[in-house]
């Protein structure tokens, strides 16, 4: 179908009569016109707003809305109309478009929005060869770029900001041209052309921020792009030259490296200039530095020295901006702190420097300034000094670390202080280390924090410090471990009891909610922490929390009545289903009359979070019991879960979603969206409610899998939530499980409809703990169906997948070689980079598990995909690779082994003699992981192993032997060696000599205790030995049993062997019949501890499967042989 451009002027005036109505208050005509607007063919809309657009006589509102309109129509809507047009028709808009640039007498507004236009309809005729369909547009660049008229330079520098990528895969030999263009712009005559140039030029460096020797060829202009900020600093109201410098600081830092001095000078005085310039440009001269020192790290700290001293007071002063508000303590009802005020926008900014730079760089110029802040007369700098404090922790980590003491012992003070704003901050700054420094933080300081902050609890005068306390606590309470806790756990219950039952009276009397809000909470927390412990207290809480839930239903209690819920939801998971099994009922049923009302619930309600995460609690605490809920439960969980949230897609210049807290921006290639955030953590946390219930409830959640399934799949690729996207990952397997009821036919047409999917979700997910989460999801999918799960093509596709993951991991590894090489790279930078190494550790480690699933599933049949990967796991076992790297090259190698037996023998080239000298290396992991592979070819490889075998085992008792093998540290590799030699005596000693000697070794190294995936196998050997009177093992006269039922006893003890295990359940046999032979026991009994004894007793009444084999004679302590 062919569009005709040409429009007759009935139908362009009723055109105009509609975006006239577009633009009008009256939301019903608006509403109408819209919708008028929208049933215009895309191909006629796009003619009628260029005629608009021409139309020059109209007021510049309407023409200004069409060229809006016609932007986003490009924007999103291009495919469907432009193929429409005839290659004349095509062309007649292009040209229009240049002749609207051309018309310089035109309104200036609308010219830069043409401008866009034209950007954009040049980026949409770009091809897959990144070869322009427009060269007209690009020689109309060059000549306005070197016109003497100014409107022409400017409208050039317009469309190539707005689109970069214009000369597409001619730019580089464009790029003298193009450097020349930016030079001679930025010292232009005329103003507007060298602050267009610099937008110009930082959108430019963005789009080429990789390529290292274009950003040096465009050295030389920075001096006049720094002269262009200044100049416009100095003589404009427009900040966008700013805002072009911080952009570079994003994308292109060390381009500014020449000029890091000038910078930093520049944005030192644009903050100090007060009375010169608005607050929004010195926050956005200090959003330079900021940003530099986050992109440019190492740079920064080199010139650190020269300006710390002069910025972190400059921070410290904007945190004592405050208002003296005397009701600030007392309001019930919070409003957030405006997000560009000085207080806010300093402590956001000493946090991220703080986490940027590192302590080494910051930290001592922060406790210089806020030493003397504390002991200000004024209130304002103690409270700074004390926000700042919280706001340094997580980045000077390391540093802080050595000064806790005195840090937290100077805070604790404040406590008592006499202003309830600095009391507060004391809070704040107490409960931020409890999480910076978690575990430390609560095992040093228990003894004076939590009565510090108990004491806090008791400032009814002040509620809104009073509340505080209480939100300290929860942050200490959950991360302190359960047993320092039950210490407090009387005083903590008093008090919060106390609070909780002055605070309902206060709601009652004067309806005051905030503290009540708060303890609840707490007391979820302190429940939460310290579970069983709890149960003494329960009845104490349970009655009034079930009141408060239940009579707390107007729009005014919506938090308080979604905290009570949760509170109850917590209390009954801590205290168990025995406990709470009593008020569970009445309480499920008030929230199944809550559950209906969900419906009339709005997305920003806060009861949605709440109600949703009471029902995956309970879920939790009833298990099966829970599924005569579901049919109540799961319409509004799905509705939930399906939640799509408002997405729009931005144009360069919209900072009307950025200035809005309800909304995000999202990159996605060169493309920006915002995204509505109201609603989508309901989504995250229904999502994960849905996990939960197939995880629990299995089969009896088979009636909603094709539902819940068919919402999920499309998830996994979810962009605007991680949370989202993880859970999607991680239901599938269980949605499998739960399908299995509905036979292999039905489990076999869900899996092909998850499974293109999820390998393509794997292939483009760019959020490493997801691709995580992928990763183990499609691993147990394999798991769960067996052979059948995927097909030839589907297994080569999957290992080219898996190879392109693995060419990434050696890329990345490539990138932090060549940053360690940097002139910037520093000790600072290297902790960066091991954060980066524990990334790529973790996903290979995830990615070695899908291999696994892969050898279980399939054998030796997968190994014909496997060789594509090889060389890839043949590189990551070298010494000269990472300890993660060669960990994950030996499991996967020690998986072949495993699960193929003799046909993995194929690789010895490949892993043989680097497993060997694994066996040696100072890495623990490195030497268990090498260990347990000799130990799967003792086991499994077969006779064509057993040379290798053999081999081995002088390394295995060197490993053994170590002074230091029995050390913490080494004593799981150490353990998985002894089991090595134990599975290579047992099942491949074909090549060994003098089987008794190594009997004898083997048995100096037991007991072994903590690896109980490998006791068995050892234990088990022993038994064998046993069994058959080896005579090393028993001993003349029976000698040795008392040493061997010690070992028993040992094994018991420590729970390494489970009695009711086959193999624990061939000890007892074993100690049984000992016991028939009363000096022998005796003996063996004097030589045990009470512990082993008891441990010996309990086993001894254990009940014996039938299948067990019965005692031998008296002469012989076992005469049969059982394996593992």
């Amino acid at each position: 179908m062919t569009a005709t451009p040409n429009t007759n002027s009935d139908e362009e005036q009723l055109f105009l009569a509609t975006l006239q109505e577009c633009l009008q208050a009256d939301n019903d005509k608006r509403t109408a016109a819209e919708q008028i607007y929208q049933d215009v063919a895309d191909e006629k809309k796009a003619i009628l707003l260029l005629s608009t657009l021409r139309n020059t006589t109209l007021s510049g509102p309407i023409r200004s809305f069409a060229a809006v309109m016609l932007r986003r129509l490009f924007q999103t809507q291009f495919e469907n109309f432009w193929p429409k047009y005839s290659p004349d028709q095509q062309m007649a808009v292009k040209k229009e478009l240049i002749a609207r640039i051309t018309q310089v007498d035109d309104d200036e507004t609308i010219r830069k929005k043409v401008c866009y236009i034209t950007a954009e309809l040049a980026k949409n005729l770009m091809d897959e060869n990144d070869q322009s369909q427009w060269p007209e547009v690009m020689e109309f660049l060059f000549q306005s770029a070197n016109s003497s008229h100014s409107a022409l330079k400017e409208s050039a520098l317009i469309i190539f900001e707005a689109f970069p990528g214009i000369f597409g895969n001619q730019a580089e030999q464009l790029t003298q041209i193009i450097h020349q263009i930016f030079l001679n712009c930025l010292n232009d005559q005329d103003t507007k052309v060298r602050y267009t140039a610099a937008q110009a030029l930082a959108a430019y460096l963005k789009h080429n921020c990789e390529n290292t020797q274009l950003l040096h060829i465009h050295r030389d202009c920075l001096p006049f792009l720094i002269s262009t900020v200044t100049h416009s600093l100095a003589n404009s109201d427009d900040d966008a030259v700013l805002k072009a410098l911080i952009d570079i600081a994003e994308n292109a830092a060390k381009y500014l490296r020449p000029g890091i001095d000038e910078v930093f000078n520049l944005c030192l005085e644009t903050m100090q200039q007060k009375d010169e310039f608005e607050e929004s440009r010195r926050h956005l001269a200090l959003e330079v530095l900021v940003t530099l020192s986050e992109t440019a790290s190492g740079m920064v700290r080199k010139v650190s020295k020269k300006y710390m001293n002069r910025l972190v007071p400059q921070l410290l002063e904007m945190m004592v901006d405050l208002e003296d508000d005397s009701e600030w303590s007392t309001k019930d009802t919070i409003e957030d702190e405006e997000d560009d005020s000085n207080a806010v926008v300093g402590e956001s900014s000493l946090d991220r420097l703080s986490c940027a730079l590192g302590g080494k760089t910051m930290l001592n110029y922060i406790l210089a300034t806020i030493q003397t802040m504390l002991q200000n007369p004024d209130w304002r700098y103690r409270h700074a000094g004390l926000m700042a404090i919280s706001a340094t922790g997580e980045g000077c980590h390391k540093e802080m670390s050595v000064l806790l003491d005195d840090l937290v012992n100077g805070i604790l003070v404040f406590l008592k202080d006499s202003h309830p704003r600095v009391r507060y901050a004391a809070c704040n700054a107490l409960g931020q280390m409890s999480t910076d420094f978690q575990g430390t933080f609560q095992k040093k300081f228990h003894s004076k924090v939590i009565p510090g902050l108990l004491s806090i609890l008791d400032d009814h005068e002040n509620p809104r410090t009073q509340a505080h306390g209480g939100a300290a606590l929860v942050n200490f309470a959950e991360d302190c471990p359960a047993r320092i806790l039950v210490e407090y756990l009387p005083q903590i219950i008093e008090k919060l009891e106390q609070v909780l039952n002055r605070k309902y009276q206060e709601l009652v009397q004067h309806n005051r909610k905030l503290v009540l809000e708060q303890i609840v909470t707490t007391l979820a927390a302190i429940a939460d922490t310290v579970g069983q412990e709890f149960s003494p207290y329960y009845d104490r809480f349970m009655p009034q929390l079930k009141y408060l839930f239940k009579n707390a239903i107007t729009p005014d209690y919506r938090m308080l009545r979604g905290k009570t819920m949760e509170c109850i939801s917590l209390i009954g998971l801590a205290v168990g289903k025995e406990k709470f099994i009593n008020d569970c009922y009445e309480i499920m049923q008030e929230l199944v009359k809550s559950q209906v009302d969900f419906e009339n619930l709005g997305n920003d309600d806060p009861q949605v979070s709440y109600l949703i995460g009471a029902w995956t609690r309970i879920c939790k605490i009833l298990g099966k019991d829970f599924e005569q809920y579901l049919p109540i439960v799961m319409g509004s969980v799905l509705k939930a879960a399906a939640f799509k949230p408002e997405v729009t897609v931005l144009a360069d210049g919209d900072n009307e979603v950025e200035e809005d807290d309800n909304w995000e921006v999202l990159n996605v290639g060169d493309q920006a969206f915002g995204i509505k955030t109201t609603g989508l953590e309901e989504k995250a946390s229904a999502c994960s409610m849905l996990v939960c219930y197939a995880k629990e409830l299995k089969e009896g959640f088979v009636n909603y899998v094709e539902e819940t399934t068919k919402l999920m799949v499309p998830l996994l690729r979810f962009y605007f939530h991680e949370g989202v996207r993880a859970a999607a990952a991680e239901s599938l397997p269980h949605l499998l499980d739960c399908a299995k009821l509905r036979g292999d036919d039905y489990v076999r047409q869900m899996w092909q409809y998850m499974n293109k999917e999820l390998f393509k979700a794997i292939e483009i997910e760019p959020d490493h703990e997801v691709l995580g989460e992928l990763f183990s999801s499609l691993g147990k999918c394999i798991e769960t169906l067996g052979v059948s799960s995927l097909a030839a093509d589907e297994l080569k596709e999957l290992t080219t997948i898996l190879d392109s993951h693995l060419k990434k991991h050696f890329e990345r590894s490539n990138e932090r070689v060549e940053k360690r090489r940097d002139e910037d790279y520093d000790e600072e930078t290297e902790e960066e980079m091991v954060e980066e190494d524990d990334f790529d550790s973790y996903i290979l480690n995830r990615l070695s598990d899908i291999i696994h699933s892969l050898l279980v599933t399939y054998t030796d049949s997968y190994l014909v995909y496997f060789d594509t990967l090889v060389p890839h796991f043949y590189a990551l076992i070298q010494p000269t690779r990472s300890i993660s790297d060669r960990q994950w090259a030996l499991c996967v190698f020690d998986d072949v082994i495993q699960f193929t037996g003799a046909h993995s023998h194929r690789y010895t080239q490949f892993f043989l003699s680097p497993m060997a000298e694994s066996l040696a290396d100072t890495a623990a992991e490195i030497r268990q992981a090498a260990a347990y592979g000799f130990g799967v070819m003792g086991m499994n490889g077969g006779p064509v192993y057993a040379r290798a075998c053999a081999e081995a085992l002088p390394r295995l008792f060197t490993m053994i032997g170590a002074p230091t093998s029995r050390a913490p540290e080494n004593n799981t590799a150490t353990e998985n060696a002894v089991s090595a030699v134990t599975k290579i005596l047992k099942y491949n000693n074909s090549c060994l000599d003098n089987l008794d000697k190594l009997h004898q070794v083997w048995l100096s190294w037991l007991p072994i205790f903590e690896d109980t995936e490998e006791t068995p196998y050892v234990y088990g050997y022993l038994c064998d030995l046993i069994e058959s009177n080896n005579p090393v093992i028993i001993g003349q006269d029976n000698a040795n049993v008392p040493n061997v039922i010690k070992l028993f006893a040992d094994a018991f003890a420590k729970s390494s062997i489970e009695v009711d295990s086959v193999v624990g359940q061939r000890m007892i046999l074993i100690l049984r019949h000992v016991q028939t032979i009363p000096t022998i026991f005796q003996t063996c009994m004097n030589v045990l501890t009470n512990e082993e004894r008891q441990a010996l007793a309990n086993a001894l009444n254990a009940k014996i499967s039938p299948q067990n084999h019965q005692i031998g004679s008296s002469n012989h302590i076992m005469n049969h042989h059982a394996s593992v």
